[in-house]
């Protein structure tokens, strides 16, 4: 009952900070916001709870190279959102994050080699995002009103979902699924349909700069899960990606304004 509450009152709580952040900051920090583990963590740590910590263990090890997964789902969605509408782009997204879930099933390596595999991964996406420079505070329009009660509720069920099915999918599956990017989803869908494609792929953006602090927030908890108390490891972990959060948010804003900024220089070099 106590898990249950828990869950019932942490998970809208953290989707809803996020979406009220993307509407005060622009949909780039948004995206970055949400990479944080805010469905991913709270999953591991119920499980902890219930399961155990080694069951927990196992779930963060194959929860950081389901960031791969994440960052397919993003690369295919960015570049479809600017052809298709976002049924059709989210549908061929989900699909490209279950085929890189499926291999990741079978390709098992040592956790040091799983997260500089990540990192590689997310550079080399973050290479072939299609380009969408805008300000990093851009303000979109204003959603309507069912949208952030929608958002909470369907990230709460996922959760509750999850996290019930763990013991019928196993360790290594439920890790694998828990980082199925729901809020990156649900903004970039939401942003899509109220302002365009554009919007929508720095929502996606933001989201993979944000990932190199949720490989590392996974890396520390696999790491400490079973070797010191549950609370520890979580909070050595939280500050590891609260860290690491903090100098990706300067990289996302240098990238988001140096096209501008390049391109002012390249004015004034023409005129004199």
């Amino acid at each position: 009952m106590e898990n249950l509450t828990l869950k019932l009152i942490l998970t809208p709580l953290l989707v809803g900070t996020a979406s009220l952040a993307g509407r005060r900051w622009g949909p780039a920090v948004s995206g970055w916001l949400v990479a944080l583990p805010l469905t991913s963590g709270p999953i591991v740590f119920f499980l902890s709870l219930s399961h155990g910590v080694r069951f927990a263990a196992v779930v963060a090890v194959a929860t950081l190279v389901g960031a791969i997964s994440q960052a397919a789902f993003c690369l295919i969605y960015s570049w479809l959102a600017l052809r298709w509408r976002w049924p059709r782009a989210l549908i061929a997204s989900c699909l490209a994050f279950v085929a890189a879930t499926t291999l990741f099933q079978y390709l098992l390596l040592p956790l040091l080699l799983q997260f500089l595999l990540v990192v590689l991964i997310l550079v080399l996406t973050l290479h072939f995002m299609p380009h969408a420079a805008a300000p990093l505070t851009a303000r979109l329009s204003t959603p309507p009103l069912w949208d952030l009660p929608t958002r909470i509720v369907v990230t709460t069920l996922f959760v509750l979902l999850l996290t019930g099915s763990a013991p019928a999918l196993g360790a290594h599956l439920t890790g694998l699924l828990a980082p199925f990017p729901l809020y990156g989803a649900i903004l970039a869908v939401f942003t899509q349909h109220q302002d365009g494609p554009m919007p929508a792929i720095r929502v996606l953006r933001g989201l993979l700069f944000g990932l190199f602090s949720f490989a590392g927030f996974f890396l520390v908890l696999a790491v400490l899960l079973g070797q010191v108390p549950i609370a520890w490891a979580f909070g050595a972990a939280s500050a590891v990606a609260l860290t690491s959060q903090a100098g990706t948010l300067w990289a996302l804003g240098w990238r988001t304004r140096a096209p501008s900024i390049v391109h002012r220089l390249s004015s004034r070099l023409h005129i004199t």
